[in-house]
């Protein structure tokens, strides 16, 4: 099932289930009103969220209506806990490579994890807001999950178990601000400002044989400004699958209901399949050509990351934001 969330009833948004073909929705408020809630007690939610789901496929679902993306908020509009990886490790071996800078051989063991800002998630077709170009904006096209309650210490394999939902994600980065905060030696702040969500997110069941458990085996496209910007496969040179990634994160602490786990930008070795981010084409152009030469986002600029199933239909929808200039209030 699909399932998304309406920007009415508050903060945390209204739950909706979603058709297959993300034509028409239904508000599933008599099971969970919020994703949130649903996450709380999937064991109980997610077989009625199911029931209706089908429902809805068979035209059959009371108050179902015509689905109008711009009216969805993220998935899940805030979260507890926003725990973004690196999971591509030949993103991180690229951008350390064109700064000359050896990268430890712990980091193809270890992955590397931030804790994001989930106060505030923006929806699939929200604006990018910025005050400044010169902060270097970026997109990051990502893969993301969503669990339930995680114990401490869990194992990988245990770990594959607690995810129930799957959906994409816009990690926004300003790129000229990260490199102040790392510099710092305190990791990220300013530089990564609210994170955009696909219309839906989807139980793995809806990924078929593309979904081994931990790992979705789909390209995942990025169109800037109408033009293809990369289309890398998010399972080829994965170094980290979900399951690790959700075993890291809970090394040593448990993990809430609705903690999202990102997979860091999705990157393939093979240069021909292009990037998920500027900062990465930025990164090979440097070691070819000695200078990168792809600006990074002005205001005005469109950005649109999409997954297709095989069959050539969208599976979660599509994220799609503009640049815009941001004002603060006097």
């Amino acid at each position: 099932m699909k399932l998304g969330s309406l920007k009415e009833g508050g903060r945390d948004g209204t739950l909706i289930v979603v058709n297959r073909d993300l034509t028409r929705g239904v508000r599933a408020t008599t099971v969970a009103p919020t994703m949130q809630k649903a996450l709380d007690d999937w064991a109980t939610n997610g077989p009625k969220l199911r029931a209706l789901a089908e429902q809805l496929e068979d035209d059959k679902a009371v108050g179902s209506f015509e689905l109008d993306t711009t009216a969805l908020a993220a998935p899940l509009p805030r979260a507890y806990q926003w725990a973004d990886g690196s999971a591509y490790v030949v993103h991180v071996e690229l951008v350390r490579k064109a700064r000359g800078v050896e990268m430890p051989p712990s980091f193809w063991t270890d992955p590397l994890m931030y804790q994001g800002g989930s106060d505030s998630f923006i929806g699939p077709n929200d604006e990018i807001e910025m005050a400044d170009e010169a902060w270097g904006i970026d997109f990051e096209g990502e893969i993301g999950v969503m669990v339930d309650d995680v114990p401490m210490g869990i194992s990988p394999e245990a770990a594959r178990k607690h995810i129930k939902l799957v959906t994409i994600l816009n990690d926004v980065s300003l790129r000229n601000v990260i490199v102040g905060e790392l510099a710092k030696g305190f990791g990220f702040f300013h530089g990564k400002p609210a994170t955009a969500f696909a219309p839906v997110a989807v139980t793995p069941d809806e990924l078929g044989d593309d979904w081994n458990g931990a790992r979705l085996d789909r390209p995942l496209i990025s169109t800037l400004n109408g033009k293809e910007f990369g289309h890398p496969n998010a399972a080829t040179d994965l170094t980290f699958d979900f399951g690790q990634l959700i075993a890291h994160a809970a090394r040593t602490r448990h993990l809430e209901a609705g903690t999202i786990v990102g997979s860091g930008t999705v990157a393939n070795r093979d240069a021909a399949v292009g990037c998920s981010c500027i900062a990465e084409r930025r990164v090979r152009e440097t070691i070819d050509g000695g200078k990168p030469v792809t600006p990074f986002m002005s205001f005005g600029d469109h950005i649109r990351i999409e997954m297709f199933d095989r069959g050539g239909k969208s599976i979660f929808g599509a994220i799609d934001q503009k640049v815009v200039r941001y004002t603060p209030p006097a």
